[in-house]
């Protein structure tokens, strides 16, 4: 299945290896600051299983999707419109578009709380918020070879600060990460959904698939991707069960940066600011990606422009931002979003499954 209008020109495509970052860097944001805690309550020590779980079903649901994307050829506005025909199709399009929207919302607030909670507690919300918008909005406009650019930046200055969470080894007790298996698979399955929210990057891939200039060849770039931060997850989970004892994960609510104030260097008396503000260039992509696929659907759907959606959608960002003003309220907005998030993944298979059956039944009424 050909979509015309779906012929992106040459230059505004992005080459297959950068696939791999444009998984990663969505994956990769305000979740791992602090998901130990999470996975934790549910099963312990031994919670990091859940983690290798996890990034096994990623795998196979990336699989899917690519299978989902070749046969009709297209984004997932195509794949809905030929599923469940165009209206059907035009009201899970739009169940998209904002449940990528909440994306952005959920990582911004949250990053926010991050940075009032370490480094500035008074600050000015409405501000900060502004000059975040303003500066994603300018990313979003630049076009999505701009957003490959800043997610491929926020991957290489990321990784040296992850790295610097192995220096808690040394004091840590290695006894903690052995795999008991004192916890059912149940439980161990409850970890893992737990952990979902810093997961559910893989389904951006449905919008931004069509600019993918080596679409066979991105498929092991993006696998790549998901491999990685699987790799990157349970490191840091073990680094922390190592240092912290499962009744300090509970109390602890940002575990990564309580290990980065472990940190110590005689010229940085406090290492843990100086990873926050880096990592805001880890957070750019996370917004520009979500708010990119978030207007990119109904410009599609309604063939408008972009810049129109946009607008209304950064709106609603900075607006919405304002009623989440407490750390109960955000908590349950991340709890929310990985409710969302979790089965926005299990519909995949299912999608997946109708594909197949479409598209049997139309090369039966074309023969």
């Amino acid at each position: 299945m050909n979509n015309s209008s779906l012929q992106i020109p040459e230059h505004l495509l992005v080459s297959s290896t950068m696939v791999f970052f444009l998984i990663h860097s969505m994956q990769v944001g305000v979740g791992i600051l602090g998901f130990e805690k999470y996975i934790a309550s549910a099963a312990g020590y031994d919670s990091w299983i859940s983690i290798i779980l996890g990034g096994i079903g990623l795998h196979i649901l990336l699989w899917m999707i690519y299978r989902i994307l070749q046969t009709v050829d297209g984004d997932i506005v195509t794949v809905h419109t030929f599923v469940y025909g165009k209206y059907i199709g035009g009201g899970m399009n739009f169940l998209f578009s904002l449940y990528y929207l909440l994306l952005s919302v959920t990582v911004l607030r949250t990053f926010i709380e991050v940075i009032q909670t370490w480094i500035f507690p008074k600050l000015p919300l409405w501000l900060f918020t502004l000059v975040f918008v303003l500066l994603v909005y300018y990313y979003v406009a630049g076009g999505f070879r701009v957003i490959t650019g800043a997610s491929m930046a926020g991957v290489l200055l990321g990784l040296p600060l992850l790295l610097f969470k192995l220096f808690p080894i040394q004091y840590g007790n290695v006894d903690n990460v052995y795999p008991s298996i004192d916890h059912s698979i149940v439980e161990l399955l409850a970890s893992t959904k737990f952990s979902i929210l810093s997961f559910l990057g893989i389904g951006l891939l449905f919008v931004y698939y069509p600019f993918i200039k080596n679409k066979q060849d991105s498929k092991k770039w993006a696998h790549f991707g998901v491999f990685y931060t699987v790799l990157i997850y349970l490191a840091t989970a073990i680094v922390s069960f190592m240092y912290f004892s499962e009744k300090q994960l509970d109390q602890i609510t940002w575990g990564t940066i309580s290990l980065w104030k472990i940190i110590n260097f005689s010229f940085v008396e406090r290492f843990e600011f100086i990873g926050i503000s880096l990592w805001v260039f880890v957070i750019i992509p996370n917004l520009c990606l979500g708010l990119w696929a978030a207007s990119r659907i109904p410009k599609r759907m309604f063939n408008i422009k972009q810049r129109y959606v946009l607008w209304g959608y950064s709106v609603i960002l900075y607006v919405t931002v304002f009623f989440l003003e407490d750390r109960r309220a955000i908590d349950r907005l991340n709890s929310f979003t990985g409710e969302v998030g979790f089965y926005f993944l299990m519909y995949i298979p299912v999608l997946f499954l109708f594909m197949l059956i479409m598209k049997k039944v139309r090369n039966r009424n074309e023969t």
